[in-house]
């Protein structure tokens, strides 16, 4: 198997996000829980996998969510979210010590004729296959705490999240997300739009809306792979062409779901769950 990569890896949405395995956000479109289920699934043995690989371990930041509804009540989620840095650094590790083959840099690649090609370019996959997958921008940024306030939780609502770092580099810090804009390939970092999700943030955290008191370490933009209908492109497009792309807000999740589909495509097994409602050609 040969990973091909126009540029170095890991390096758009895989560390842009914020890390949360989200499989019971109210706010993703329902046909989304049975593959999010059967991803989480798979998660620990995936993270065992690579460690074995990359003798690095990715440990779970956090292991509760709060989930705001509209009406102002919130409820407690068994939910874990990891720092995703940290994830690509592990993983990219590991596939350097297995037997995959990674190329980086290779713009103008071009796949043997017989061979079996999965597409899968994030943002940059609807360009490349003429599907309907776009670019949503999202701005975050990551604050230092204030002296004081520990966060083991997230906190999320239907627009902004507030994720801590409760260990590793980032420990002490949160980050605060994220705009959902049709921007295009732009990632440039707006500071009116970072001061309004952090005003957003303290209506679930208070001690976060001073800047003097959390201030900001960084920000950034990444753009997320989204369809007309929020839901992944996955399977066959001919017989040598698969595309596994259009996770929208949670690639981090799915990965490892989606390897494993997509391995079981590549060898003509059944998948384990229904693929109707993510079949690549149900927008023609």
């Amino acid at each position: 198997m040969t990973l091909v990569e126009q540029h170095a890896p890991l390096q758009q949405a895989s560390i842009a996000a914020a890390g949360m395995l989200a499989a019971g956000d109210p706010h993703n479109p329902s046909e989304l829980r049975p593959f999010s289920e059967y991803s989480l699934g798979l998660y620990d043995d995936f993270l065992g996998q690579i460690e074995r690989y990359s003798h690095t371990r990715v440990a779970y930041q956090t292991s509760r969510t709060w989930q705001y509804t509209e009406g102002g009540s919130k409820d407690l989620l068994e939910e874990h979210s990891l720092d995703p840095r940290e994830l690509a650094r592990a993983l990219h590790q590991a596939v350097l010590a297995s037997p995959v083959e990674l190329i980086e840099h290779a713009s103008g690649f071009t796949p043997p004729a017989s061979c079996k090609v999965i597409y899968a370019a994030g943002a940059w996959t609807g360009g490349l296959l003429n599907l309907p997958i776009r670019p949503a921008k999202g701005q975050m940024l990551r604050v230092a705490l204030p002296q004081g306030l520990t966060l083991h939780e997230v906190h999320r609502g239907e627009h902004i999240y507030v994720v801590p770092r409760t260990h590793g580099p980032q420990a002490g810090t949160a980050l605060i997300g994220a705009t959902v804009e049709d921007a295009g390939f732009d990632t440039e970092i707006h500071l009116r739009d970072l001061e309004l999700f952090r005003a957003q943030a303290a209506e679930f955290v208070p001690e976060l809306a001073s800047a003097a008191q959390a201030p900001m370490v960084e920000a950034w933009a990444g753009l997320r792979p989204a369809t007309p209908d929020h839901l992944p492109l996955l399977g066959r497009l001919n017989d040598h062409t698969f595309v596994a792309a259009g996770h929208f807000r949670n690639g981090i999740l799915l990965a490892p779901g989606t390897a494993k589909l997509v391995a079981d495509l590549l060898e003509g097994k059944p998948p384990a769950i229904d693929l109707t409602a993510f079949a690549p050609g149900r927008f023609s």
